[in-house]
């Protein structure tokens, strides 16, 4: 095998909020992949998210590629004076998005984990690297976030290597290969990646490294190999991600592992179900920093872009023609939660200008995800005005919801549901490995508030500077609404993640939800008059003077039950002078709830309304006295 010098494809790993992003935004600022008049304030932080979602949540979504170009003292020494590209793939830190995780690494030769000074390695640290290690990948530990106040340098280190060998003994009892040896040996740096700066020595309580990302990039390039290619073979490229352009059509971006691709060359594509059809290369592009530039010519290792093939996905194979020889298709983790996406069918439907309200435009706009995110499934329901979707989890189903709201859909969302299977006979459900950091003082109402949702103390960690650390193995529909409450039970200050852990048999009945809902009897306008009689009832989730409509949920009973409540009641006019003017000051305020919390809060026989301007709860069931009959027929059954 014949090794090419002057390139790097490496992945960013890490758990959420680690500091992938920043530390891509530092290596391009020091490689001079920006203009010598080019400014943080003219480009921003954090370039490499660029979907409006990313930015404002501040995680990333998509998986991104980019281009180093490194012409530092570390390129000279291995003899390249004109530099070595360094193709970096910018990872999501959510295991549900772990399809994106999993497209990534089947692009690169080695991976960079990072790892918080403070927090340590946590749930999705520990999914990320089991890929990279599954992948046979060499990895580079970068310890970010030394200048925290509160960072323990030594003990992070430490659990990450006890991370490592631990993932490498669970991967040996699966009868896997592992280079043990390797993961003894493997470099740690000390960086603050939002400083620019990086160190092979640790720096003293305090104080950050005083150089710049000279020594990452040195240990980068000596510790991860370039591509390996057989000169002999020939054309293997493997589709790995997705995009479009309004001028070239769809552009799959894919790695060439054998031979070579041209612009205008006639080329084999390699179906997923194993046909081949040939198909001319009308577009090549190379990644320059952010920006994509035309090239005439790619060799075996380069990541680079094709137009020409309107219809190719991800997974499928660019080949030779007269010697074709597919790669095998990418495989991600089953999904685990499911949601019903339908039409949306309340009584405000199609109220607001220029929405998507029809079962056609509604499918479409799913079919087109199934192309670019492998992870996703959709299904058919009952109903041919819904469908089941299928995911990795309950923040990338809440993700795709409110981009198509964005899009302007107007939709029917359902309450998450977990994907369950049936092992050896018996019924089973995904199980989730959760790690829990909260002040002691919260330590008791958080382990009450899991232990009743079915959860298992795995362990539990004081590191003596008033936080504790708990992990916890509990059922992922356990989680469905968990977070609402954690936050709530701790005042904001808890940190939870959790990652997959395989399947138990079904755990039994989980109580989600200990309130009932205050819903509206009749169509009108909420007046305040009515909602100060009943706020005593409970928590209101519509703002005074909001249209509301029979079967919406209008607050939050305090009771475990639901109550049918009269908000249109007005106050009586009468000839009467009164001794005082109404006050509404007396009115609470009500609740607001974004999208996710609303797919937490919903009860079993509730749905979400989702609109470009409003998110509305309501009973999957509009009619009351239709309600009350189901209602009486249950009870009858269970007698």
């Amino acid at each position: 095998m014949t090794i090419r010098e002057d390139i790097r494809n490496v992945a960013i790993v890490a758990h959420v909020d680690h500091g992938k992003t920043t530390l891509v935004d530092a290596m391009l600022w020091q490689s001079g992949a920006f203009s010598d008049h080019d400014t943080v304030e003219s480009r921003g932080e954090r370039v490499m998210d660029s979907g409006d979602l990313e930015r404002e949540k501040g995680i990333t979504i998509l998986a991104k590629n980019t281009a180093v170009h490194y012409r530092g003292p570390s390129a000279q020494k291995l003899g390249l004076p004109e530099g070595i590209t360094i193709n970096v793939i910018d990872t999501p830190g959510h295991a549900d998005f772990g399809g994106e995780v999993e497209r990534a690494l089947s692009m690169v030769d080695g991976v960079l984990l990072l790892v918080d000074a403070a927090e340590g390695p946590l749930p999705q640290t520990r999914f990320v690297l089991r890929k990279a290690l599954e992948s046979q990948l060499p990895v580079v530990v970068v310890v970010n976030k030394v200048d925290r106040p509160d960072q323990r340098i030594e003990e992070v280190v430490e659990e990450t290597m006890d991370l490592l060998l631990s993932i490498a003994e669970d991967l040996q009892n699966e009868g896997r290969e592992v280079d043990v040896d390797g993961l003894l040996e493997v470099p740690v740096l000390y960086a603050s990646a939002k400083l620019g700066k990086s160190s092979l020595e640790q720096p003293a309580v305090g104080e950050v490294p005083t150089s710049g990302l000279e020594p990452l990039f040195e240990t980068l390039l000596h510790r991860i190999p370039g591509p390996s290619y057989d000169e002999d073979a020939p054309l293997q490229a493997h589709v790995t991600n997705l995009d479009a352009s309004p001028f070239l059509g769809r552009i799959a971006l894919l790695r060439i592992h054998n031979g070579e691709l041209h612009k205008g060359q006639n080329v084999g594509w390699a179906h997923a179900d194993g046909s081949l059809t040939s198909v001319k290369i009308t577009e090549l592009l190379r990644t320059e920093g952010l920006d994509r530039v035309p090239a005439q010519t790619a060799k075996a290792g380069d990541i680079v872009a094709v137009a020409g093939i309107p219809d190719i996905t991800i997974g499928e194979s660019l080949v030779d023609l007269e010697d074709p020889r597919p790669l095998p298709l990418i495989t991600v983790d089953e999904p685990a939660i499911s949601m019903t996406i339908g039409t949306n069918t309340s009584p405000m439907a199609g109220r607001e200008k220029n929405t998507k309200v029809t079962a056609r435009q509604v499918k479409d706009r799913l079919d087109r995800e199934l192309v670019g995110n492998v992870s996703l499934r959709v299904l058919p329901t009952e109903r041919p005005d819904a469908w089941e979707v299928q995911g990795r989890g309950e923040l990338a189903l809440a993700i795709l919801v409110e981009q198509m709201r964005r899009e302007g859909f107007e939709l029917t969302v359902g309450k998450p549901q977990v994907v369950t299977r049936v092992i050896d006979g018996v019924k089973c459900e995904p199980m989730e490995h959760m790690t829990i950091d909260v002040p002691e003082e919260y330590m008791g109402e958080v382990t009450q508030l899991l232990a009743a949702r079915k959860g298992r103390m795995e362990s539990i960690a004081n590191h003596g500077s008033g936080w504790v650390r708990l992990e916890f193995l509990v059922p992922a529909r356990g989680l469905i609404g968990f977070r609402t409450r954690f936050l709530t039970e701790t005042r904001g200050t808890g940190i939870a993640s959790s990652y997959a852990a395989g399947y138990e048999p079904w755990q039994g009945t989980i109580i989600s939800r200990n309130t009932g809902s205050l819903v509206a009897d009749r169509a009108g306008q909420a007046t305040p008059y009515a909602m100060i009689n009943l706020q005593e009832r409970g928590t209101f989730l519509v703002q005074p003077g909001s249209q509301v409509y029979e079967g919406q949920v209008v607050g939050e009973n305090s009771r475990n039950e639901d109550m049918d409540v009269n908000l249109t009641r007005e106050k009586k006019q009468t000839n009467m002078r009164a001794a005082s003017a109404d006050s509404y000051e007396g009115l609470n305020t009500p609740r607001t709830l974004t999208l996710e919390e609303s797919l937490e809060f919903a009860a079993e026989d509730e749905c979400v309304e989702v609109t470009p301007n409003a998110v509305r709860i309501r009973k999957n069931v509009l009619s009351t006295q239709d309600r009350f009959k189901i209602a009486a027929r249950a009870r009858r059954e269970s007698k």
